[in-house]
C-alpha cells in the first residue's frame, strides 16, 4: 500500500520553533511555540503499487502543511491527532492515515481493473509506553490503532472495512542533532474481508488466463518494519528520510493472483519548510513526547 504515513514522514517534518510572544507573561526559561504554523514540503519515494506488489514506481510530492498546537487537536510532526486520554504510560489518540492511488495502467497484474483510489483511514489508537529512560527522551511504546478505512477517485466515498495494525515503537529524541527524531516500529497488519477484497478479489468479469477469478478473505494481511529520521536543519527547515520492509507470507490471500510476492520494500527522501508562525504561542511541554 502507498501509505500515506509515507506521505506524513514527507510532510510532516517541519522544524520545532522557539519563539516567545512579544507580551506573553512566561516564567524563566520557558520556551514557547507557535499555535499556528504553515509551510511547504516535498520529497519522493519508491513505493509498491499495493501490498504484495510486484511492481514499485517513484512518486513525488509537494503539499502545504499546517502545525496546530491545540490542547485537544494537534497536527504536527507525530501526523495529525486528537489527544483524547494523556498519561504517562497511557495515551488514547484519534489517529489518521491512508494510501495513495495506483493506476491500473501503470501495473501488470492488474491491468483491466478499476484503478486503487486514494485512500483514508480514521479511528482510535491506544498508546501503551512500557519502557522510558529517564535520563533520556526515548522510549518504547506498543500502539494500538484501529482504523475504518474508505477509498475515494474526488468525486465519491467508499468504505472499504477496518483495519488493525498494532506497533512496537521504539522512539529517540535529538539522537545525533538536537531536536532530531528518531522512530522505529514493527508489527502485523490484520484487515477485514472488505479491504482484503479491494486490494486481492479479481471478479469474473476481469478474469484472464493468467488471472483467474478469486474471492478474497479478511485476516493477516502482513507484517512490517519500518523508521523514519527527522533532522530540523534550521528553525525553519527540516529533513527527513525513511524506510519501510513488508512481509506478506502466510497473508490471508496469497492464493490471489493479485498476490505477487512476498516481499515489499519502501524508501523516501522530504523537506519541509515552514514560511509562517503565529504570533500567539503556546508553553512548549516539559514533555518531548507531548
Amino acid at each position: 500500500m502507498k501509505r500515506l504515513a509515507l506521505a506524513a514522514l514527507l510532510l510532516a517534518a517541519p522544524a520545532a520553533a522557539q519563539e516567545t510572544a512579544p507580551n506573553a507573561p512566561r516564567e524563566a526559561g520557558e520556551v514557547r511555540l507557535p499555535v499556528f504554523e504553515a509551510g511547504v514540503a516535498g520529497g519522493g519515494g519508491w513505493l509498491p503499487d499495493y501490498p504484495a506488489a510486484d511492481q514499485n514506481h517513484l512518486r513525488g510530492i509537494a503539499l502545504p502543511y499546517v502545525i496546530y498546537r491545540g490542547e485537544v487537536l494537534r497536527a504536527d510532526d507525530q501526523g495529525v491527532r486528537g489527544r483524547v486520554l494523556r498519561g504517562e504510560r497511557l495515551g488514547l489518540d484519534l489517529s489518521f492515515s491512508g494510501a495513495f492511488p495506483s493506476s491500473s495502467d501503470d501495473n501488470r497484474a492488474r491491468r483491466g481493473m478499476p484503478d486503487l483510489d486514494w485512500q483514508g483511514e480514521v479511528g482510535p489508537a491506544l498508546r501503551l509506553t512500557l519502557w522510558r529512560d529517564p535520563l533520556h527522551p526515548r522510549r518504547v511504546n506498543l500502539e494500538l490503532p484501529v482504523r475504518a478505512v474508505f477509498s475515494s477517485d474526488l468525486t465519491s466515498v467508499h468504505y472499504r472495512g477496518v483495519v488493525f495494525s498494532p506497533e512496537l515503537a521504539y522512539e529517540d529524541r535529538n539522537i545525533g542533532f538536537p531536536g532530531a527524531r528518531l522512530r522505529i516500529g514493527a508489527g502485523p497488519i490484520i484487515a477485514t474481508s472488505r479491504l482484503h477484497r479491494y486490494f486481492y478479489e479479481v471478479a469474473p468479469e476481469f478474469a484472464l488466463p493468467d488471472r483467474p477469478a478469486y474471492r478474497a478473505k479478511g485476516g493477516y494481511l502482513g507484517t512490517r518494519v519500518q523508521f523514519s529520521y527527522r533532522v530540523p536543519l534550521t528553525r525553519q527547515i527540516s529533513f527527513v528520510g525513511g524506510g519501510r520492509v513488508e512481509n506478506f507470507g502466510g497473508a490471508a490471500n496469497a492464493d490471489s493472483p493479485l498476490h505477487r510476492q512476498n516481499w515489499n520494500w519502501t524508501v523516501a527522501l522530504g523537506f519541509a519548510w515552514s514560511f509562517y508562525s503565529s504570533e500567539t504561542t503556546v508553553a512548549s511541554s516539559a514533555d518531548p513526547f507531548d
